[in-house]
């Protein structure tokens, strides 16, 4: 998995490319945590991930509780592969998707 941050003043852009897996979620946790402080929105450019599994999930669900708390936070670029998984998991229903 790699993952690009573009952060513009209170707005941050993770561009999340590869397996988002028990092997890499920490990775992106360890990015989220490190641009949520002070944000007012998050966007997931997921234009290039493959695969989400759970602990890949948890993460992206921490980081929505935490930015429905101090602002937005939105995906964008969400394959059909990727939407079945946020279907099957109710995760339709509590994120932003474009």
């Amino acid at each position: 998995m790699t993952i690009e941050k573009k952060i513009n003043g209170e707005i941050a852009t993770l561009v999340v490319c590869g397996r988002l897996d028990t092997a890499t979620a920490p990775e992106l946790e360890a990015e989220v945590d490190k641009v949520l402080p002070g944000l007012k929105e998050l966007i997931f450019d997921m234009a290039g991930l493959e695969y989400i599994s759970s602990a890949g999930l948890r993460v992206i669900l921490k980081a929505q509780k935490t930015m429905n708390a101090q602002g937005s936070m939105r995906l964008t670029g969400v394959n059909d592969t990727i939407m079945e998984v946020f279907d099957i998991t109710g995760f339709i229903d509590i994120l932003t998707i474009e």
